[in-house]
């Protein structure tokens, strides 16, 4: 019930945040499970914020097991539909809750859920693949074994800015990856091995690789020129969409700065306040001009404020 609501929150508060998600295939965000997306990670929560939103169906993802480490925040999590996942630099003696979490896993996929997971390990703010961790292929592996028709999903994320809001994103779909296509029967090593060799190679074709200090080829990878007339169009909202929503972002930014020092983790840190923060500051502003004008037509600012945030969003710079 709760993943349902702030799913459709984040569906609204999407085209506010990102400027555009080109997308290749888009009907694969239609697929049914059993269903394992195989994900970079470069933006960290935002990565998952954005597939879970898109995808039409649930989306069960796998998280740092350190961020369950309070018992209530955990259920908090779980009600999210996420699951640890943890590494050795988070003790040695938890890497045995991984064999429980993938057994979560293989009851969604035998629901025929969708599970996202991200094949690098961790998150990293840069335009690079990294070396792929072997937890993708060990549950690939496993849930054929034990006779899950399960489809992997290579799905490549770029952003264009690591820091900023009004994102351009281009999300690639790779070719899906089946037990026909792995010989998961040979030796687990070389299953392991030949999964990962797959699933580079899918990815690899996608992600882009570019310097972080190389602005040309970030511009020429994402900038996205504006039609004169739209700029003409959304001038005066834009302006307008700047001047009422600058306060509350700059709040939101001091609050997530001064909570979360950990770095990489900017945009999930406001994108997180906002979905909490935004519908409030929308309902007190309209309560607010209708309290003082006792007009009923203050209640359209409902949907004239986010209009003029997004006719922001579309004009603002758009590369750091």
């Amino acid at each position: 019930m709760l993943y349902s609501f702030v799913k459709i929150l984040a569906r609204l508060a999407l085209p506010i945040y990102c400027r555009t998600i080109a997308i290749n295939k888009k009907e694969l965000l239609k697929q049914k499970g059993p269903l394992l997306l195989a994900v970079n990670h470069p933006n960290s929560f935002l990565d998952a914020i954005i597939l879970c939103t898109l995808f039409e169906g649930t989306v069960y993802s796998l998280a740092r097991g350190d961020a369950f480490k309070n018992k209530f925040f955990a259920r908090f999590l779980y009600l999210f539909k996420m699951f640890p996942v943890y590494r050795v630099s988070e003790g040695v003696e938890n890497l045995d809750e991984n064999y429980k979490t993938f057994e979560l896993c293989k009851n969604v996929f035998k629901q025929n859920g969708i599970v996202l997971i991200f094949s690098e390990g961790r998150c990293i703010n840069e335009w690079h693949l990294r070396p792929l961790k072997k937890g993708t292929a060990r549950l690939a592996i496993s849930s054929w074994e034990e006779g899950i028709d399960l489809t992997v999903l290579p799905i490549a994320l770029n952003y264009n800015s690591f820091k900023k809001f009004g994102k351009n994103i281009k999300m690639f779909f790779g070719d899906p990856i089946t037990k026909a296509d792995i010989d998961y029967k040979n030796t687990h090593g070389n299953a392991l091995r030949q999964f990962n060799e797959t699933l580079n190679q899918q990815l690899a074709e996608h992600i882009f690789e570019i310097n972080n200090t190389d602005k040309i080829a970030l511009q020429k990878a994402f900038y996205i020129r504006q039609p004169l007339l739209k700029k003409i169009l959304l001038g005066v909202p834009a302006a307008i969409g700047l001047l009422i929503h600058a306060p509350l972002y700059l709040l939101i930014k001091w609050i997530s700065d001064g909570l979360i020092k950990e770095p990489g983790h900017d945009d999930s840190k406001i994108v997180g306040f906002l979905l909490v923060l935004y519908p409030v500051f929308l309902f007190v502003f309209s309560f607010s001009l209708f309290y003082f004008t006792g007009n009923w037509l203050s209640f359209l600012s409902l949907l004239l404020l986010p209009f003029t945030a997004w006719a922001f969003v579309q004009l603002k710079k758009q590369m750091d």
